[in-house]
């Protein structure tokens, strides 16, 4: 790889970014302290275009910056891009790129030595990102979020060598055509599957880009040092360090990220329990936590609800399931659970934006509670007589422990009881076996978890409608796929709402609760920001006080 490195005395910093690309040079205390942090699980892989799980997503928002990012507060803000404009019809994206960042290949122990390679990056860099995300050959399970670029489809079935859409007219200047305008596009651009990659640096990996820690460039905060795993051994970590070169025009307050990966949530809380580990990421908050050591930061990110095996002759009565919700006296539950949950009247979640706001500020769900005693009497009896049955036998719900304690769901069978005279009890397993148990069919009512790969009202909607579980029917599933073409962002809250009302009518996922996902804090750090929806935790404005 022949890549001239650059004299840091050259380097210009640019300042005239627009409004909303400011960024926060606040340099706070505590940056040279190294945060310690866990990954459940070695990361897959370190690739943008291909990763998803969640400690891949840690990772990669630590080591690449994107052309847009979404703030603590759900705003969409500037990232490696300097302004972007849309063009009125929606079609037409161009970005401006900022002059003052960098690849960084480390090639020893000190950063910014004479022998490491920093370089720009440029809008080829994002061509040829797109082309790889839309390209056969990767197969991205990120590919069929971004078909409304134009010619995305051609090139993803194999029948073009050069995505149309995406181009680049100078090395800073970027556009991006989409075959239909498109409102959610904006937020796509801020998931890693968006990431620039450069492609001499791709090419020199030979097919291990992202696989281990010298297949792997930054262009962001940090950049890794080491990256250790033994399947069979202890004391795996993935090791990284500041970039220094980004950092002198986008601060990056910590030296250095440790992480150990860790093979099960217990070693995670265990770990974090000792001391040895600044934070971690939870479905569930252990009040028993000293509080004057801790703190924790909670976003509704999941829906709990019931589904029905749709093989199963019962459940899968369309009225049965309606008087199971129309019998649930949703307030009295209200009254009896913590704030680890709410009453879910709705399907999407208060932790779902929507230009900057919670989507639940701006549609109020209260109009979806369905509880009438009387109707629920009369649809179940209906629902036997079409069974042929003059009772029902005792049932139980399949519910993860990872996703609620049950104490709440025995609320429900107490009311069932009482209404119908028969008994639907609880039935907890590991998560591992919950999902298993879906796969095989070997379950009659379940509470499944829904939520998206990335903060969108569109993601969450359409994750729903891909769930085997969830069967929806075809008319449901085609409004939630012609939010797409919604060109207005403006217009979500209307069509979210409607669909919503749809899902409802039909009971395939009879919403129950709105469940946090957490991110436990020692006291002495502020400013790390956690994206609950990919699971992603970012530290490049992380401080730490002694």
């Amino acid at each position: 790889m022949k890549i001239k490195p650059i004299i840091l005395s050259a380097l210009i910093l640019l300042t005239t970014f627009s409004t909303s690309c400011k960024k926060n040079e606040n340099k706070g205390s505590g940056s040279n302290y190294m945060f310690n942090s866990c990954l459940l699980n070695n990361p897959q892989s370190l690739d943008p275009q291909y990763s998803s799980d969640a400690s891949s997503a840690t990772v990669i928002s630590n080591l690449y910056s994107g052309l847009l990012k979404m703030d603590e507060t759900g705003a969409v803000v500037c990232d490696g891009a300097e302004s972007y404009t849309v063009s009125s019809d929606g079609l037409v994206y161009t970005f401006k790129l900022r002059q003052d960042i960098y690849w960084f290949f480390d090639k020893n122990d000190d950063d910014k030595t004479d022998e490491d390679e920093y370089f720009n990056v440029t809008a080829k860099d994002y061509v040829f990102a797109f082309n790889r995300l839309l390209s056969p050959v990767t197969q991205s399970p990120h590919s069929e979020k971004f078909l409304c670029i134009k010619g995305a489809e051609k090139h993803l079935n194999g029948t073009t060598t050069q995505l149309e859409g995406v181009t680049s007219t100078d090395d800073y200047t970027l556009i991006i055509t989409l075959e239909y305008a498109n409102a959610d596009f904006i937020n796509l651009l801020t998931t890693n599957a968006a990431k620039p990659c450069n492609e001499e640096f791709f090419l020199s990996t030979k097919g291990r880009y992202g696989l281990d820690d010298k297949s792997v460039m930054s262009n962001g905060s940090f950049f890794i040092r080491q990256w250790f795993y033994d399947p069979y051994g202890k004391n795996n970590i993935l090791y990284m360090k500041r970039n220094s070169i980004n950092s002198e025009n986008n601060t990056v307050h910590p030296s250095y990220l440790s992480f150990s990966i860790e093979k099960s949530e217990n070693d995670i809380i265990s770990s974090f329990k000792k001391g040895n580990t600044d934070c971690f990421s939870s479905m569930n908050f252990d009040s028993s936590y000293n509080k004057n050591k801790y703190y924790y930061t909670a976003e509704k990110t999941i829906t709990l609800g019931l589904i029905f095996n749709p093989s199963n002759k019962i459940y899968s009565n369309k009225n049965l399931q309606r008087a199971l919700a129309c019998s649930i006296d949703k307030k009295a539950v209200e009254k009896e659970i913590n704030s680890d949950i709410s009453i879910a009247y709705g399907i999407i979640p208060s932790g779902i934006k929507l230009m900057g706001k919670s989507y639940r500020e701006q549609a109020s769900d209260n109009s979806f509670d369905c509880y009438n005693s009387d109707e629920a009497i009369k649809l179940f009896n209906s629902a036997k007589k079409e069974l042929g049955v003059e009772s029902l036998s005792s049932e139980k719900i399949l519910v993860s422990t990872s996703s609620l304690n049950s104490k709440y769901l025995h609320i429900l069978s107490q009311q069932w009881q009482e209404l119908f005279g028969y008994y639907i009890g609880i039935e907890e397993v590991s998560d591992n076996e919950f999902y298993s148990r879906l796969e095989e069919g070997d379950y009659s009512i379940a509470l499944y978890p829904a939520t998206a790969d990335y903060n969108s009202g569109v993601a969450f909607l359409k994750k729903l409608d891909e769930c085997p579980y969830v069967p929806m029917t075809a008319q449901c599933s085609q409004a939630i796929n012609q939010l797409d073409r919604i060109d207005n962002s403006s217009e979500y809250v209307e069509r979210f709402s409607s669909i919503e009302k749809q899902i409802l009518d039909e009971n395939c996922f009879i919403p129950i609760f709105y469940k946090n996902t957490y991110l436990v804090i020692k006291k002495e750090n502020e400013d790390v920001v956690y994206d609950a929806f990919s699971g992603a935790v970012n530290y490049q404005n992380a401080k730490h006080y002694n």
